[in-house]
This record gives structure tokens, C-alpha cells and sequence, in this order.
């Protein structure tokens, strides 16, 4: 007589919500020093104290068996850590087997020489995170990067048949003269672009109350000047989209500050030590890492059960002139984008 292999017990909140989105930060460094990211100075963590790749591929399988389909590598710049494709491997394999997708988020410096690799591992589309197509004001906001490798890295990643999708932070006053010629220029390559509202995390490199752009007001002057045709795209993450009848694109709008998006909120990020953020604007937390090195599987999957007791209904960042501190004290580097 043989057991029935028991049900899953999906990842289901207080509210309701089924956690099947799992980011993972795989390591806090970058290449870049972006304003409004990271401190130019920054410290990073030892690298004793990051989760060593066969405890990240437990994590995420933990996951995978509790129902969550989709994951994503994120950093600081995941494409910077040692040996990052013998994790892409691993857990690309998964794919089928319980894991609907395995995407990646990149600041495209390093994209060049992985693209391909990707690709093969089972990835089929990227983010690539890009505020600018002007050179000088892109090493001004990267602090350190250039543009041509991130060009270079796309041009690399549509060759090998990777979708893109690039990724916008709206500054007031540093790139909001540009978003449509960036739209025009994404759109003219068959690429999305999403917009995002820069949110108050860390101490940074810019003023976030001058040059907070809500999104809201950006939706509605675009509409004055282009047809936009709400959709019901869904890709796992925050965004909500819009067609573009002159360009013929998709344009997203990522909003935790005018409108958040807590209701359906179905996401969990791990950070590269293994603490398990429940919300981006949070500080709810549970620690994975040690549940797995001192109980193993068992204590692993206890932890997840107590996650989603404690994750919260949602955030409320606001922006205020009178508290220009940030809303939280980690930069979003750590927490993974």
C-alpha cells in the first residue's frame, strides 16, 4: 500500500493573499552607485554573511513545494556575484518542475557576457533597470557607470531572444524631460517601459521630496498628448500597464507612493543574508537563514508559516517636506529591488 504524497499547503496570508512571487537578492553589491539606491560611500556586507548558494536553491525550493511559481534574481547587481550562473543553472532547472518562470532584474552592466548563458538556462525575459539615454547624465545618476555597456548588454540580451523590459525611476528634475524619447526609443526596439515613483528608502544622493514625481500626474499628462488603453497584463509584480496606440508599446506605472498596491499583493523578498522582508515598506522580517542552518527543512518551512502570520496588510509611504528623513533606514540595495 503506498501513501499519498500529502497536499501542498500554499502560502496564504491573513488576508487572503497567495504568496506566489519570491524575490531574491542574491548579493547587496553593485557596480553602480545610483542617487537614488545607494549612498555614494557605501558599506557592504561580508561576504561570510551572505547565503551561500545551496542555501538560497533549499530556500527557493521550500518555496517552489509551498506553491510559489515564479522567482526573481535581483541585488544590488546580481550579475556581479561569483559563479551567479551555477545558481541561474540550478534553479532554471526548476522550471516545470513547479517554477512557471525565473527572471532576472540588471542594471545591464555585465549583461553583455551572460546574456546567452541566460538564455540557456531558461530565462526568457529581464528587467534592466535604465533612467537615462543621455551619457553624461547617466554617469551623474549611476555615480559610476556607462552607458555602453548597458546598451551593449541589451543589444546582447534581444540577440538571444531574452524580452526586456527597462525599468525607469521618474525624478523631477533630473530625467522626467526625457520619458518620452525613452518611451519612443523602448517602444521603437519592442521593449516595455515601466515607470516607477522613487520611494523612501535609505539615505541617498538626492533630495526625494524636490524630485518626486507622482505618477498619477505623468499618467494624466501623457494622456493629453497619446491614446492609452488600460490592460489587463499581469507579470507577477506591482506594475499596471497601458497600451500605447502612437508607439504601439506597453507602458507600466509602478506607484507605492500616490497609489499603492498592497491589496493584491502577492510578493516576498529574501534578502542576501536570508532575512525574509514581507513588505518593501516594512520592516516585518523573519529569518530564514537561521531556521535553515540550525533546524534544517522542517524549522525552514515553520519560518514560512510564520511569515505569513506576520506579513502586513500594506505600506504607506509618504513624502514629506517636514520629515526628509527616509520612511525606512535600509537602502534598497539590501532588501533587493
Amino acid at each position: 500500500m503506498t501513501t499519498a504524497t500529502p497536499p501542498v499547503r500554499p502560502l496564504v496570508d491573513r488576508y487572503g493573499r497567495h504568496v506566489s512571487y519570491l524575490r531574491i537578492s542574491v548579493t547587496d553589491r553593485c557596480d553602480f552607485r545610483c542617487v537614488y539606491c545607494m549612498a555614494e560611500d557605501m558599506t557592504f556586507l561580508p561576504k561570510k554573511d551572505v547565503l551561500r548558494f545551496e542555501e538560497i536553491e533549499a530556500i527557493a525550493g521550500a518555496f517552489i513545494a509551498r506553491g510559489t511559481t515564479r522567482i526573481r534574481l535581483t541585488g544590488g547587481e546580481p550579475l556581479v556575484r561569483r559563479d551567479i550562473m551555477d545558481l541561474v543553472a540550478t534553479l532554471g532547472a526548476k522550471i516545470g518542475h513547479g517554477l512557471d518562470e525565473l527572471t532576472l532584474t540588471t542594471n545591464g552592466s555585465q549583461l553583455r557576457r551572460h546574456a546567452q548563458g541566460l538564455a540557456e538556462a531558461g530565462v526568457r525575459r529581464l528587467n534592466v533597470s535604465l533612467d537615462t539615454l543621455d551619457a553624461a547624465r547617466f554617469a551623474a545618476i549611476t555615480r559610476r557607470g556607462r552607458l555602453d555597456d548597458v546598451l551593449a548588454g541589451i543589444d546582447a540580451a534581444q540577440a538571444a531572444g531574452l524580452a526586456i523590459k527597462i525599468n525607469m525611476v521618474a525624478m523631477r528634475g533630473v530625467n522626467d524631460d526625457e520619458i518620452e524619447s525613452m518611451m519612443a526609443w523602448a517602444h521603437g526596439r519592442d521593449m516595455g517601459l515601466t515607470l516607477i515613483e522613487g520611494m523612501p528608502l535609505g539615505e541617498v544622493g538626492i533630495d526625494r521630496v524636490d524630485s518626486y514625481l507622482p505618477l498619477r500626474e505623468l499618467h494624466d499628462t501623457l494622456a493629453r498628448r497619446y491614446t492609452l488603453t488600460k490592460l489587463d497584463k499581469r507579470t507577477g509584480g506591482p506594475a499596471r500597464y497601458v497600451h500605447v496606440a502612437e508607439t504601439g508599446g506597453v507602458l507600466g506605472f509602478i506607484t507605492p507612493m500616490s497609489h499603492n498596491f498592497c491589496e493584491s499583493c502577492n510578493r516576498v523578498r529574501l534578502t542576501a543574508t536570508g532575512q525574509l522582508f514581507l513588505c518593501l515598506g516594512q520592516d516585518d522580517q523573519v529569518n530564514l537563514r537561521d531556521a535553515l542552518r540550525e533546524g534544517g527543512p522542517v524549522a525552514l518551512d515553520a519560518a514560512l508559516d510564520q511569515a505569513m502570520l506576520i506579513k502586513p496588510k500594506g505600506h504607506d509611504f509618504v513624502i514629506d517636506r517636514t520629515r526628509p528623513e527616509p520612511a525606512l533606514g535600509r537602502h534598497m540595495s539590501v532588501t533587493g529591488g
